[in-house]
């Protein structure tokens, strides 16, 4: 069975952090962010929103795009770095924000590349018959786990969510293959290291910011040039397709460095590239779902069209995702 696309939505907060706010608050410059990192402005909730909240908007968009009843999705997985609390899950608290108390609900994490699992692990239970339309929501607060005195990290984050209403699709259409990877040996090099039941917060982890995000970036960097292109290659493979089949690449909106070297390493037109991190940065789980929309509003996709979706993030975690566009009826 085909597991495809049947509805797409996001939500973006309406808060703009530019790169000349941040240099209000913290010794950086726009010229320093944007050679770097390609980063013009994010988005940032308010203090009265959470991340379940985005996650329910998002989710009932796509819901409305697929044009099926609420009632009908049966579970719904929420994909996030940034959970709203250890328990419940936040799936559980934007399932209940969206009516939709019928349904199983869990989240999924896998930092950055928990979309990419995400859609993984739906195919399977669609394809299984175990359910039959799954609502997958990639959604960030992420700004809120940022050290906003350190300019290697602050500058980077964004926030928002963006949704894929999951369902069968005509054969040969949607999924065609996914490949997933994880080096824990690696955790070391992007992390969190408080707030969890490993070391649960005190005055000593506010002290020292250790509730925040803690990352090596020129170790990121390196692993990243080589793990999303691994990722690319091995999940067409794994369809029988080749570098030439792409129609479009979409990665995880990290870093525009790390895209431009990706992608280089493959040999790919950069025409074939989408990108939006100039104007919401890396909002982590919800990159790839917030790109693809903009391809599919401005009707970019046409049917048959190869995209491949790929990520990377703390784990250490990466993987890619192979579908074909279906487009003409909705079941993509």
């Amino acid at each position: 069975m085909s597991v495809g696309i049947n509805g797409i939505g996001v939500y973006l907060p309406d808060k703009v952090l530019t790169n000349a706010d941040l240099e209000k608050i913290v010794d950086t410059s726009d010229d320093w962010i944007v050679t770097r990192t390609g980063i013009n402005e994010r988005r940032i909730v308010d203090d009265s929103v959470t991340v379940s909240d985005l996650a329910a908007k998002a989710g009932l968009m796509a819901i409305e795009d697929a044009k099926i009843d609420p009632n009908d999705v049966d579970l719904v997985v929420v994909a996030t770095g940034s959970p709203e609390m250890i328990w419940p899950s936040t799936a559980c608290l934007a399932q209940a924000k969206m009516n939709l108390s019928g349904s199983a609900a869990f989240d999924l994490q896998a930092a950055c590349t928990s979309f990419i699992y995400g859609l993984t692990v739906a195919d399977g239970l669609l394809s299984s018959g175990t359910f039959q339309n799954i609502l997958l929501i990639g959604a960030e607060t992420i700004t809120r786990l940022v050290n906003w005195q350190d300019r290697n990290t602050c500058v980077l984050f964004g926030d928002g969510a963006g949704a894929f209403l999951l369902r069968k699709s005509e054969p040969g259409f949607g999924i065609l293959s996914s490949y997933l990877a994880a080096d824990g040996n690696r955790a070391d090099m992007l992390k969190i290291p408080a707030g969890g039941s490993g070391q649960i917060c005190s005055q000593k982890v506010v002290d020292e910011n250790l509730q925040t995000i803690h990352m090596k970036g020129s170790d990121v960097f390196r692993f990243a040039v080589k793990a999303l292109p691994e990722s690319v290659e091995k999940a067409l493979a794994k369809a029988g397709l080749a570098i030439d089949d792409v129609d479009h690449f979409i990665p995880h909106q990290a870093n525009q460095r790390i895209i431009e070297a990706a992608v280089e390493r493959l040999g790919l037109p950069i025409e074939k590239v989408a990108t939006n991190i100039s104007k919401y940065g890396n909002t982590s789980a919800a990159s790839i779902p917030l790109v693809l929309e903009e391809l599919y509003r401005a009707k970019s996709l046409r049917r048959g069209d190869i995209l491949v979706l790929a990520a990377f993030g703390a784990g250490l975690t990466w993987g890619a995702v192979v579908i074909r566009w279906g487009g003409a009826n909705g079941l993509n």
